[in-house]
C-alpha cells in the first residue's frame, strides 16, 4: 500500500476528488463514486464488490486509521495531504478527513441482482430522485433482509455520494440495478416469480396487515409526493399501510420501512406472546 504525501491541490493524481460537492450535482465523476467518512471507507474495503481506485486522507487520520489501512490493497495508493489542501481539492471543509474513490465497473441487470429461486424479498423504486430517500429505502432494505433492490431510469443514484452515507454503507453490497422504466422493474420481478405490491394510500387498496406474505415479493414504492402513477399501480397488487383518519401517506422511506418489516416478521418464528 503505498502512502504518497502531497501537498499541492492542483496534483493530477487528485483529481477525482476535485470540486466533489459540484461534480455530486452534474453526476461528474463518470465511472467512478467517492466516498466519505471511516464507516463506509471500512465498507467499501471489507464487504463491497467494487473497485478501490485510491484513498484521499487528512495527515491527521493516517495513524487512527492504521488498522483499516492494512486491508488497502498493496496496488491502491493513499493520497495524504495536510487539511487546508484536502480541503482547497474537494471545495469545502472536509472534517471527516477521509475520502476514497471506487470504480462502478459494469452495471448489472435485474436478471443479475434477482435471486433465481427460495424465499426473496425485492424492493422496486420508481421516480426517487431525493437522495436521503434512496439511501434510507437502502439501509431498510438491508435491515429487513431485502435481497437485491431495484431502481428505475430516472431515480437517483444509490452510488451518489450523500446516499451511500444515508445508507450506512448498504448501497455499495446489496445487490442493485438501475435503469429502465418502472414498467420494466414490474416484469422483471414477474419474471423472476415474485408477486408486485404497489404501495399506495389509495382506499380500494389491500390493508397491508391483513396479507399474506408470498414466499417471493417485490415491494414497489413511488416518489414523495406523486407517488406511482395509475398505471403501474393497475400493473401490481395496490397495497396501502393504515393510518389515522385525515392522514393517508408517510415518507416514503418510512412506508418502505413498514411494509419490509411486515414480510421479514411474517417469515420469521416469532416467540409466542407474554400474557
Amino acid at each position: 500500500m503505498p502512502v504518497l504525501h502531497l501537498t499541492d491541490p492542483g496534483d493530477l493524481r487528485l483529481a477525482p476528488y476535485l470540486s466533489i460537492r459540484e461534480r455530486d450535482l452534474t453526476n461528474g465523476h463518470g465511472g467512478r463514486f467517492i466516498v466519505e467518512g471511516k464507516v463506509t471507507l471500512e465498507t467499501l474495503l471489507m464487504r463491497s464488490h467494487f473497485e478501490v481506485e485510491s484513498l484521499f486522507l487528512c495527515e491527521t487520520r493516517l495513524e487512527p486509521l492504521a488498522q483499516l489501512l492494512q486491508q488497502v490493497p498493496a496496488s491502491v495508493p493513499v493520497f495524504v495531504t495536510p487539511q487546508g489542501v484536502m480541503d482547497a481539492v474537494a471545495g469545502f471543509p472536509m472534517h471527516r478527513g477521509v475520502l476514497a474513490c471506487g470504480l462502478k465497473g459494469a452495471p448489472r441487470t435485474t436478471a443479475d441482482v434477482l435471486p433465481a429461486d427460495g424465499p426473496s424479498t425485492a424492493l422496486l423504486l420508481a421516480g426517487l430522485s431525493n437522495h436521503d430517500n434512496v439511501g434510507a429505502c437502502f439501509r431498510n432494505a438491508a435491515a429487513f433482509g431485502a435481497g437485491a433492490v431495484l431502481l428505475d431510469e430516472t431515480s437517483c443514484d444509490p452510488l451518489y455520494r450523500k446516499a451511500i452515507r444515508v445508507s450506512s454503507g448498504t448501497t455499495l453490497w446489496l445487490p442493485f440495478a438501475h435503469g429502465g422504466t418502472g414498467a420494466a422493474l414490474i416484469e422483471a420481478a414477474e419474471e423472476a416469480g415474485q408477486e408486485v405490491w404497489a404501495l399506495t394510500p389509495r382506499a380500494d387498496a389491500e390493508p397491508l396487515p391483513t396479507l399474506r406474505v408470498p414466499q417471493r415479493v417485490a415491494l414497489l414504492l413511488g416518489a414523495e409526493g406523486p407517488g406511482l402513477t395509475r398505471e403501474l399501480i393497475g400493473r401490481a397488487r395496490p397495497v396501502r399501510i393504515p393510518m389515522t383518519n385525515g392522514f393517508d401517506s408517510v415518507n416514503v422511506a418510512t412506508a418502505a420501512a413498514i411494509a419490509l418489516s411486515h414480510v421479514w416478521n411474517s417469515r420469521r418464528d416469532l416467540p409466542p406472546s407474554l400474557p
